[in-house]
């Protein structure tokens, strides 16, 4: 029976958007600017892969939580953002950072 709760659960839907290894990761370093381009994440996220990379910004494009911009110059241009819905996971970050400091060490 609690299995079928959990499954019924709104925080389980939130928290698969957290269970990927990259993604609150990802999330997060684009949160801390306007728009970054992928050598940008490399640099900024150690031990992620390209094709890592690659496919966690695909599943967050199509969860709509990173918009990307592909501007069509030579050399090609991608830049990535966060959508207003990813925007919106803003304060998250924050809470956990809050609640982290007050009670772990």
């Amino acid at each position: 029976m609690q299995d079928l709760e959990f499954e019924n659960c709104p925080v389980k839907k939130g928290l698969t958007i957290f269970a990927g290894k990259w993604n609150a990761r990802i999330l997060f370093e684009l949160s801390t600017r306007e728009t970054m381009r992928f050598g940008e994440l490399r640099k900024v996220i150690p031990g992620i892969s390209n094709t890592m990379l690659t496919a966690t910004l695909r599943q967050l494009e199509e969860k709509r939580l990173v918009l990307r911009v592909q501007f069509n110059e030579i050399p090609p241009r991608v830049e990535y953002s966060l959508s207003e819905s990813g925007k919106a996971v803003v304060p998250v970050f924050e809470a956990i950072g809050a609640w982290s400091t007050e009670y772990l060490d």
